[in-house]
This record gives structure tokens, C-alpha cells and sequence, in this order.
């Protein structure tokens, strides 16, 4: 698999934020959101060819239980990222697999919780989603909106609304910085008394990876 990097964090997002996990970062993704913050992962060339076996092995110690498998966009290589799922599932690790949304996740490992990206109209990329991945959720998967302005809010908002998703899996409403302040989200939220939770990228305000 190409592998752009992996590094150990503290999850900044999801329902696990401030949880301690490792982070395996795959090259290569075919959006261009306006808020991307890892461009330089996008280029599928990027980084380095390395084997499952290679990709365990160069985890650090001691083993965590959770990890966060990442991009660019993992499901481009969906054979090699079920592949790590099984290996370290075998090894009694759990995985957290973050995909953009325009990339089925149909064939995923079920062992892997998803973390489906929903794009907005202000990511530019809301056009390429693949919306038979909203089918596929479980109560155990996530689905995560980067906001960047009101117009985005109130889009995510109805779409949580038509396919009921606060019934099917845990979501998630966060900013786009610079363009949204989370104190921004968090009074609209608290208003409409919308059931989701704000997303914060706490692992930026520390200035951890």
C-alpha cells in the first residue's frame, strides 16, 4: 500500500476525541476540498510503497487500542487497507477508517468503524459523493460535516433531517477553519437543539499531529 506517513496522536475528532491512537496516513485522493489540510497527501505518488507486515512494524510501542486509518482517501486502496484492518484486528487492535465519502464504502472490512466525510456545498466537492454510502452506515459508524458557512449548516442540517441519520449512526458538525468559528456552530446547534455533536480538532490546538 502507499502510505503517506504515520505518526501518534491524540484523536482530535470523532466521538473518541482525546483518545490516545495511532495514525496511518494513505497517499492519494481524488477530491480537492477547499479546506483540505493535508494537500501534499492528495498525490497518489506520495510517500512510500510499504506491506502490511512493514506498516505494523513500524508502529510504535507500547500498542494501542485504537488506531485511525487516513488520507488522502484509504478506500482507493480498499484490498490493502481490509488487509490491515484483519492484521490488527488479529492482534486485538480496533480501527477507525476516515474516508471522504465519494468512494464506496460497500466493500470495507466490517471489523473497520467508518467515519464517512459528508461533503458541502462550500468543500466544492458535494457533487462527487457517492450517496449510496449513507445505505451502508451502522449504528457503530460516524458521519462528520465540515461546515464553512451558514449555507453549509443549514444543508447538513436537512440532509440529517431526510435520511434520519441521527437514527443510524452518530454525527458530527464541525468548522472549517478559517472560514467558520466553532463558537459560530456551537450557538446553532444549541438554538435549532440539533442531537449532533460539535467536532473540534483538538489535537490542533494542542500542536500535535
Amino acid at each position: 500500500m502507499r502510505v503517506y506517513e504515520t505518526f501518534r496522536s491524540l484523536q482530535g475528532e470523532t466521538t473518541r476525541a482525546g483518545v490516545p491512537m495511532d495514525f496511518i496516513r494513505l497517499a492519494g485522493c481524488p477530491l480537492g476540498c477547499t479546506y483540505c489540510d493535508t494537500p501534499a497527501a492528495r498525490d497518489p505518488a506520495a510517500g512510500r510503497e510499504m506491506t502490511v507486515a512493514e506498516v505494523v512494524s513500524a508502529l510504535p510501542s507500547p500498542p494501542l487500542e485504537w488506531l485511525m486509518i487516513t488520507g488522502g482517501e484509504p478506500l482507493l486502496q480498499v484490498d490493502a487497507v481490509n488487509a490491515l484492518v484483519a492484521a490488527l484486528a488479529e492482534a486485538g487492535r480496533r480501527t477507525l477508517v476516515e474516508t471522504c465519502g465519494a468512494v464506496s464504502t460497500a466493500g470495507l472490512d466490517a471489523r473497520a468503524v467508518r467515519i464517512l466525510d459528508v461533503k458541502t456545498p462550500g468543500s466544492g466537492m458535494a457533487e462527487r459523493m457517492d450517496w449510496a454510502n449513507l445505505d451502508c452506515l451502522r449504528p457503530v459508524d460516524e458521519v462528520k460535516f465540515v461546515l464553512t458557512d451558514r449555507a453549509d449548516y443549514e444543508w447538513a442540517r436537512g440532509l440529517v433531517a431526510e435520511r434520519r441519520l441521527l437514527e443510524r449512526a452518530a454525527v458530527l458538525f464541525g468548522p472549517a477553519r478559517p472560514h467558520l468559528a466553532a463558537r459560530q456552530v456551537a450557538d446553532w446547534l444549541l438554538a435549532d437543539g440539533l442531537g449532533v455533536r460539535l467536532n473540534l480538532q483538538i489535537h490542533k490546538g494542542l500542536g500535535l499531529p
